[in-house]
């Protein structure tokens, strides 16, 4: 298995691009979920760090989606049942990309561990 950093990487950006949509928020403003920095030099850039902004952009969407649905089932009328069905689809498909995202790390290091040195 081949495995190299800069083919990783645009990976990981091409899916954070396409993840990158405007999530809508209960008050109704729309505001882009992703706030992580575009580095110019990938590797300067920590992968632990980027890592963790994925994780925590997940988690972002997940209490935003858990909000919005709570609203719902209260009977806010300012948020409408396909807000709450958009943002949590929204957020059940990037912690799906999260775990496999997770499964090809584990996959890989696996690999490299059975390598012979």
């Amino acid at each position: 298995m081949n495995i190299q950093a800069n083919n990783l990487y645009a990976e990981l950006q091409s899916m954070a691009s396409q993840a990158s949509s405007p999530t809508i928020r209960p008050n109704n403003d729309i505001t882009p979920f992703n706030q992580v920095e575009k580095v110019n030099n990938p590797s300067s850039a920590n992968f632990g760090d980027l890592l963790k902004q994925a994780v925590d952009n997940v988690n972002d969407l997940q209490s935003n989606a858990g909000q919005l649905k709570n609203a719902v089932e209260m009977g806010d009328r300012s948020v409408s049942l396909a807000e709450a069905m958009i943002a949590s689809q929204k957020a059940g498909i990037a912690f799906e990309a999260t775990v496999q995202v997770r499964n090809k790390l584990v996959e890989s290091y696996k690999s490299i561990m059975s390598m012979p040195v």
